[in-house]
């Protein structure tokens, strides 16, 4: 009988079996940032809308086709379409940014787009960013770089992984940089397609980003920023971050042609590429956003960070045949048989549980039979039974599930523990 409900399409459910790879892999991203002395924040689901069209921009992909967006009452309320700015509305809110400086924050966070759906592509994904305010050093860029690096390398996915590097300059060299490719693309607009053809009167810089093959075939020969557009701040700044990298080991590419899809990037961008994710390629993208917390209202800031894709990143770890931890076995099934053994049963089971010990027990009133059966399918490392007699001589016999050996041991939680454990 096929099901009544089914999940929404760009959805899908992480099932036991999965759930505990997800688990594994958003530890070791928070462990990793933990070492970098970056705190975790949690913020909430959704945001007032002007939030995300404010920071996102909106001229973006994001604002304009993929928010989920819907009124209640008079307020215009969306699910979140990133982590920066509801994160960044925090800082600002608890006035975060009085505290020691540069603050760094990491998240773990569900996003929703509206976009189509596709392999390493859903309607709701999760996110794992970090966030760096309050210093303008390329170090912080070098070191956020190297967290994402770091989390990369620990979950074994570095084969055929490259870092591309860019510098989209800032408010004062960008404008000139504009211009000169909207004199560049606008003798081809007939070649465009309809989004570039957007893109071209508010936000040219985007056109660079496209993936449609006849403006791919364009942005190839278009002017690059490097050619002579960056101010010598910017410059310095991505001079500065390349021997940053450098001095840490850290190999990367220059790709003229990243921007990132969302307004509030400047000067350094950044992504992780794995040929393993065909069209959807970016593990991990991130830049610096000096001038957002201003846009926010807050003061000026410089800050920057990064946002990883979990979905992706599993597809990654499987594709590769990364390695996972061992899942939590049964350690021990206690089976029972009458009401006194199973209270007693339970007891046991409970004691073991607090030590440690994934046990099992019967709560369904099988038959000895049936809970042997279902001790086997879980795969539990030792069984026993608990009756009468075992209640009388306050002994029980445990079973070791492998080769059959049995062993007779005290009616309780140490004796248990002392014989399991080895």
């Amino acid at each position: 009988m096929a099901p009544k409900y089914r999940s929404i399409r760009g959805t899908r459910d992480i099932l036991p079996g999965q759930s505990e790879k997800w688990r594994y892999v958003e530890q070791v991203a928070l462990e990793v940032a933990a070492g970098y002395g970056i705190s975790e924040i949690r913020i909430p689901t959704f945001e007032k809308t002007e939030l995300f069209t404010r920071s996102v921009g909106q001229t973006t992909d994001v604002v304009q086709k993929e928010m989920y967006t819907f009124d209640k009452g008079r307020e215009s309320i969306t699910l979140r379409p990133e982590g920066t700015a509801g994160t960044l509305r925090a800082v600002l809110e608890n006035s975060m940014l009085s505290d020691v400086l540069p603050l760094k924050l990491s998240y773990i966070v569900s996003c929703f787009r509206h976009d189509n759906p596709q392999a390493g592509r859903f309607r709701e994904f999760v996110q794992f960013g970090i966030e760096c305010l309050g210093n303008p050093s390329p170090s912080a860029d070098a070191e956020v770089i190297g967290v994402a690096y770091d989390i990369l390398a620990k979950l074994e996915v570095l084969d055929g992984l490259s870092l591309r590097l860019n510098s989209i300059g800032c408010i004062h060299c960008r404008p000139a940089y504009r211009v000169k490719l909207k004199e560049y693309f606008a003798p081809h607009e007939d070649a465009l397609c309809k989004t570039c053809l957007e893109r071209l009167e508010h936000n040219p810089l985007r056109l660079l980003d496209c993936k449609e093959e006849k403006c791919r075939a364009l942005v190839a020969d278009a002017p690059k920023i490097s050619d002579g557009y960056l101010c010598t701040d910017c410059r310095e700044h991505f001079d500065g971050l390349k021997s940053r990298l450098d001095a840490i080991g850290l190999d990367y590419e220059i790709d003229p042609f990243i921007v990132r899809g969302l307004d509030y990037y400047s000067k350094t961008v950044f992504e992780f590429v794995s040929p393993l994710l065909g069209a959807q390629a970016t593990v991990c993208g991130g830049g610096r956003y000096d001038g957002l917390i201003g846009e926010l209202g807050g003061p000026h800031t410089p800050a920057l960070g990064f946002g990883m894709g979990l979905d992706r990143l599993l597809m990654m770890m499987e594709a590769t045949g990364s390695p996972f931890p061992a899942q939590a076995q049964c350690n021990l099934y206690i089976g029972s048989m009458g009401e006194a053994a199973n209270i007693k049963s339970l007891e046991l089971a409970t004691d073991l549980r607090r030590a440690g010990y994934v046990v099992l027990c019967d709560t369904v009133g099988r038959s000895v039979k049936a809970q042997m059966r279902y001790a086997d399918k879980m795969g539990a490392a030792y069984s026993c039974i608990l009756g009468e007699q075992e209640l009388e001589q306050n002994t029980l016999t445990l079973k070791r599930m492998d080769d059959g050996q049995t062993v007779q041991v005290a009616l309780t939680a140490e004796a248990v523990e002392a014989e399991i454990r080895n």
